[in-house]
């Protein structure tokens, strides 16, 4: 199992009402992907971040999947240009010890095939998370 996580801040001139759009889309948008076998989103707390999710998923195919599908390309699409700060990462029991290298290629990939995602992803004041694209990459 991945256990894929998001943690963001919004920018400031965020309205309340923008907000609770966002995290209902969010919500909307991770269910209609087979993918993810479960999902909490919703707001974050103990950190510096407002909002976060938490996502299931299968296998390395699976979250090729869920990074890739129409859903998530428009979840990315709609939120990020409200994001400030983002960061992601995951947690698997995968025994596979090639798993890390995996999920940061799935990454490298779709950036590099979904270059609007990669330039919005580049575009955040922080973004920290496998295989970041341009000024936060490393």
């Amino acid at each position: 199992m991945i256990y894929h996580s998001i943690r963001f801040t919004l920018k400031p001139e965020v309205t309340s009402d923008e907000k609770g759009a966002l995290v209902a889309k969010m919500r909307e948008l991770f269910d209609a992907i087979p993918a993810v076998k479960a999902r909490v989103a919703g707001p974050d707390f103990g950190g510096k971040y407002e909002y976060g999710a938490v996502l299931v998923i299968e296998d390395i195919a699976g979250y090729s999947d869920y990074m890739n599908h129409p859903a998530h390309l428009e979840l990315d699409r709609i939120g990020l240009p409200f994001v400030d700060e983002f960061m992601s990462s995951d947690i698997t029991d995968d025994p596979d010890p090639e798993i890390g290298a995996k999920i940061a290629e799935v990454h490298r990939i779709r950036f590099e095939n979904v270059p609007d995602i990669a330039d919005l992803i580049s575009g955040l004041a922080e973004y920290t998370g496998s295989a970041a694209p341009g000024k936060n990459g490393g």
